[in-house]
């Protein structure tokens, strides 16, 4: 028995009803996925300053603790600073010592000259010559003063930014060497976002930008504008030859994976409960921005 036509009219309706929301729901994904300006790969990253004494010695106190926030200019640990206080005062005997050296050699120059004739020319220009070489001595001395004055001072090693140090495992007794990292120090002024964003999306993405960033594990979200967009990834289908040609992958795969482009994101707010750990995961959506928004922000920034 064939069904009616109202019945048939009825079953196609709800057909190409379900068949339109399919459509839609498929286009809305595809630009979601594929083309809206978001991803899921992004990183809460910062600085972190490897700090290294620029004298060794035995580390006689430390100043800080394993996490503990740190202001630019704080002290942290000090080296030794009773060998440099001996090796200052040593320098300062050196040149003491030099400048009477010099003293002497000018008056015995000046003696010559005034004798005249009853001294050898040969005599008077020998004066002359002790007394370059003496303040050259002195000219040295001053320098070795001056390094031992240095290294006074860099026995004190303070906190160049504004910081938390983290994974402190450095104690009293413990010897350092000069240019050999001793605490790591995260930078926090230097906290940002970076989001790694498919290469087609970036035609969506404009400096100035505002972006929204909910890191994982967090409630609130955080605001943020791009800051700038990476000029360059690594190549890994080339690399150098012996012979310092290219040497090309000759393999290719059909099935091209979009490349991912670090953005990095600049934080403009960030609410007082969230806690900035370098590493953490984000997402990262840039939200869509006109010029003139842009240039609004760019100005409010400065």
């Amino acid at each position: 028995m064939k069904p009616t036509t109202p019945r048939f009219l009825a079953r196609f309706a709800v057909t190409a009803v379900a068949v339109l929301f399919a459509l839609l729901a498929a286009g809305w994904m595809w630009r979601h996925y594929q083309v809206e300006p978001w991803t899921r790969d992004g990183r809460l990253r910062a600085d972190v300053v490897q700090l290294a004494p620029d004298v060794s010695g035995i580390v006689t106190s430390v100043s800080v603790r394993d996490n503990q926030p740190v202001t630019k200019g704080q002290e942290l640990f000090v080296i030794d600073r009773a060998r440099f206080e001996l090796a200052l005062k040593q320098a300062d005997a050196a040149v003491a010592s030099q400048r009477t050296a010099l003293a002497q050699a000018q008056r015995e120059s000046v003696r010559n000259r005034q004798m005249g004739a009853l001294v050898s020319r040969q005599e008077r220009e020998q004066g002359v010559a002790r007394v370059e070489q003496a303040r050259a001595a002195l000219d040295q001395a001053i320098a070795n003063r001056n390094v031992a004055a240095l290294n006074l001072e860099r026995a004190t090693v303070t906190a160049p930014v504004n910081g938390i140090i983290t994974n402190l495992e450095l104690q009293s007794g413990d010897s350092v060497s000069a240019g050999r990292q001793a605490v790591a120090l995260v930078d926090t002024d230097s906290l940002r976002v970076e989001g790694y964003f498919e290469e087609t999306k970036l035609s969506r993405i404009h400096v100035g930008d505002d972006v929204s960033i909910r890191i994982m594990g967090e409630r609130a979200t955080l605001r943020g504008h791009v800051e700038s967009i990476s000029a360059g990834i690594e190549d890994r289908d080339r690399a150098l030859g012996p012979s310092l040609l290219p040497n090309v992958n000759p393999t290719f795969s059909w099935v091209r994976l979009a490349q991912r482009v670090p953005v990095r994101v600049a934080l403009d707010h960030v609410p007082p409960d969230v806690l900035l750990v370098s590493g953490r995961t984000a997402t990262v959506t840039v939200l869509p921005t006109d010029d003139a928004r842009r240039r609004e922000n760019a100005q409010a920034r400065r």
